[in-house]
């Protein structure tokens, strides 16, 4: 009974994708985001263009596995996701088609794509250092740390896959053993077993549990804005500041992910979807991410904004050291990363 009912709902699926299919004023979204700016860029896309976007939330994981198990009658058009470990776990699963775009290439740098075109970057968040502001921070690299501020870190579990991704840059840009030793020393200066979400690092930070955490920056911006009094993050981002590490000379730059998009294999508005992905690369979009969602823009004309610029100035950076590596090393590195979280124990560090 269990296939039959398998049967019919694809079948019925099916039905729908192609009621959708032929209607060239559409383009289907499968997304992890969930933010109130990217609705409303989603909005002007339609007024702008005619074009309806329709969409799906849920993890990324799970969107993954929905893509293929549509096959050659997916539902969606377009795979928007944060990071980009699952970008590339999506082109692993052969779920993605190469774009090919002048406008793409013309505002998304390369190290913000995939090698194959297969997924542009749309919006980037940097792995930063929350700190408690009794402290000073500055020269924080991600290799000094544990020497400036011994068993104090604070960090969210190896499932993460923004720790998953940021362990990946290390193996791509030290090789295995040394980052297999930098793991290692993360572990042994943890200040308590993994727990909880980024900003709930920053909220550990007041309660006295570590001096350090690591973080997506764009936290900081919900931090920095969190208005409910009654919320648990009111008020940290008076006691936490934000530090960028390695950022001097010779020291390799701070991680940085994204958020992307790809188009899905066989989709049936494809050129509508390609379409959605350049009109958010362009500069205003860009810039209204940078905005609403704090996050830093990947087209290198658009301005980020006041809020994230201020962040850059208190810390003296005229222009933000990055890691030197294409995101498409990120997906690659993936399951070696995990390898070496799990055999340093990370989510288990007394032991």
């Amino acid at each position: 009974m269990k296939k039959i009912f398998a049967l019919i709902l694809m079948a019925v699926m099916a039905f729908s994708l192609a009621a959708c299919g032929n209607d060239d004023q559409v383009v289907n979204i499968y997304t992890t985001r969930h933010y109130d700016t990217d609705d409303a860029l989603f909005e002007r896309f339609t007024e702008e263009t005619g074009i309806e976007v329709n969409i799906v939330n849920d993890k990324a994981p799970a969107l993954i596995e929905k893509i293929k198990a549509e096959g050659d009658l997916p539902q969606a058009d377009l795979f928007f996701t944060a990071d980009a470990g699952y970008l590339a776990l999506a082109k692993q699963e052969g779920i993605l088609q190469a774009i090919a775009s002048d406008t793409l290439e013309a505002n998304v740098p390369a190290k913000y794509r995939d090698i194959d075109d297969m997924w542009f970057g749309l919006t980037k968040r940097a792995r930063v250092f929350l700190y408690d502001n009794a402290v000073d921070p500055t020269g924080l690299t991600y290799e000094n740390a544990t020497t400036m501020f011994p068993g104090e870190l604070l960090i969210r579990s190896s499932s993460n896959i923004y720790n998953q991704s940021l362990v990946a840059s290390f193996i791509e840009l030290k090789g295995e053993s040394a980052t297999t030793a930098w793991v290692q020393d993360i572990v042994m200066n943890m200040a308590r077993t993994p727990e909880g979400n980024d900003r709930g690092q920053a909220v550990a930070i007041t309660n006295g549990y570590g001096t350090i955490a690591i973080a997506n920056s764009y936290y900081y911006g919900l931090l920095v804005n969190e208005t409910d009094t009654t919320s648990e993050y009111y008020g940290v981002a008076d006691q936490v500041g934000i530090y960028f590490p390695n950022q001097g000379d010779g020291e390799g730059g701070v991680h940085i992910n994204v958020s992307g998009a790809g188009v899905i294999k066989n989709a049936s508005n494809a050129e509508n979807a390609i379409r959605l992905i350049e009109f958010l690369s362009e500069s205003s979009a860009q810039e209204e991410f940078s905005a609403n969602n704090y996050e830093f823009p990947v087209n290198p004309n658009a301005e980020i904004s006041d809020l994230l610029q201020s962040w850059l100035d208190n810390q003296g950076i005229t222009v933000l050291r990055e890691q030197d590596i294409n995101l498409t090393a990120l997906g690659e590195h993936n399951e070696l990363a995990i390898i070496i979280m799990t055999n340093a124990s990370w989510d288990n560090p007394d032991q």
